[in-house]
């Protein structure tokens, strides 16, 4: 069962502050300071967590929420958030989203400025008005794996094969590793048997290309789902069917406006609550390692607060 508080209300309680001082390669590494002295003048005490990894950034937002925080700010890009997300879904506890990723998907598609002090003055605002206002958030389930939640995209075709390749490889460094896996998995392309299940109606389909978005994009700015909205209570499935190796590349520049919806061999759909099944496939929510298939996802109407 959901807790969640009426609008406009801020619970007492230091501010929690997530921080990941490696997003988007340590460019916004300096900016903590003045995120943590903004967020101060909004009048509550802030409280710098502690983690090395990202099961202790995980696990130190939990405790956080569960010793009394009145509210969580993630400082990072997508992976950040979706480390955050998990404590906060479901309760009392507002959050926001500093942009100072690689990524900063959900951030943007929630409404807060791309720059990271613009947004930290949005989130500082929020707190001394006690404000916050509701959002969607899909919640991913599969038997026996406690339940994940995802506020973006959940990647199921070839982004997430490509990801689960370059999550392997231990060279290249950085982008590069990224781009020789887009490579490899280029040379193996081959559509795999789907079955979706939406709100009940099973749909059997062969794809190169499954995303299910809360949000509308995913991976710095590629409009998956561009039709994604995360305060309507759905969820937008976006399916590209039996693409080849030259067809995939030249439709896919066409993702980051959306446009790629128009294209014959994309179908999308809406539903409340989405069944996935397919052989082989890892998924990656927020561009996180998430479950492998089948997994069922959830759309979870104002499942989190945002301090905006």
């Amino acid at each position: 069962m959901l807790a969640v508080t009426a609008p406009d209300h801020v619970p007492p309680g230091p501010v929690a502050v997530l921080a990941n001082p490696t997003a988007a390669r340590g460019r916004h590494r300096g900016l903590l300071p003045e995120v943590l002295t903004r967020l101060g003048a909004a009048g509550r005490p802030v409280e710098l967590l502690r983690a090395r990894t990202a099961g202790e950034a995980e696990a130190a937002c939990h405790a956080a929420v569960a010793g009394g925080a009145g509210a969580l700010v993630s400082v990072g890009g997508d992976g950040t958030v979706h480390r955050a997300v998990q404590a906060v879904a479901g309760t009392a506890v507002p959050f926001g989203p500093v942009p100072a990723g690689t990524g900063n998907d959900f951030a943007v598609d929630t409404g807060y400025p791309a720059d990271p002090l613009a947004a930290v003055d949005v989130i500082a605002a929020a707190l001394a008005a006690g404000r916050s206002r509701p959002v969607d958030l899909a919640r991913l389930s599969r038997p026996g794996d406690a339940d994940r939640w995802f506020g973006a995209v959940l990647a199921a075709g070839f982004d997430a094969i490509v990801n689960e390749r370059a999550n392997r490889m231990r060279w290249p460094r950085g982008r590069r590793r990224y781009d020789l896996a887009i490579l490899v998995e280029l040379a193996r392309l081959r559509p795999r048997r789907y079955r979706l299940t939406l709100d009940g109606v099973p749909h059997e389909v062969d794809a190169v290309l499954v995303a299910v978005g809360n949000a509308a994009s995913y991976g710095g700015g590629m409009r998956i789902c561009p039709d994604a909205d995360p305060t309507d209570g759905l969820l937008d499935v976006v399916v590209g069917g039996r693409f080849d190796r030259r067809t995939l590349m030249r439709v896919k520049p066409r993702i980051y406006r959306g446009t790629h919806v128009t294209h014959p061999l994309v179908r999308t759909y809406r539903a409340r609550t989405v069944e996935l099944t397919a052989d082989g496939i890892t998924t990656y929510a927020d561009g996180e390692r998430a479950f492998p298939l089948p997994v069922t996802v959830t759309a979870v109407p104002a499942a989190l607060r945002l301090l905006r």
